[in-house]
């Protein structure tokens, strides 16, 4: 948690009890968890926790640089701790969430001259398990 804490820190962000299990449970669970995933899992251990407090703690996560939103649904935002370029597959059986690795930069026509500075590469299909 030490290490978290000066993580934390370091990103202008003030280790409370609650910031600090937040950020422990999104590093630790690479499953790309929702605010009702990371409440249900921390609320028994946290007795002052409310869904309230997880959404406002991933906004800030989010705003200084410490973690990503994730959507591939309109109605589902996932959070992710590794924001580093990288892309998501979503398997539409079992509807896990997979990371992969982006090997070199997009390349796009019809963008010449533009400024990308940001880009979000979200898949869908079959995993190896669901795979028909």
């Amino acid at each position: 948690m030490e290490k978290i804490k000066d993580y934390l820190e370091k990103h202008g962000i003030k280790p409370s009890v609650q910031r600090l299990s937040i950020y422990n449970y999104l590093y630790k669970n690479r499953n790309h968890p929702t605010v009702d995933t990371i409440y249900m899992a921390l609320a028994p251990e946290i007795d002052t926790l409310s869904k309230t407090t997880v959404y406002n703690t991933l906004k800030l996560f989010v705003a200084k640089g410490v973690a990503i939103v994730v959507t591939i649904e309109d109605n589902e935002v996932r959070y992710d701790a590794d924001t580093s370029v990288h892309g998501h597959f979503k398997c539409k059986n079992c509807g896990d969430l997979f990371d992969f690795a982006v090997v070199n930069e997009m390349q796009s026509k019809g963008l010449e001259g533009f400024l990308v500075d940001e880009y979000h590469l979200n898949l869908k299909g079959y995993c190896k398990i669901c795979r028909p």
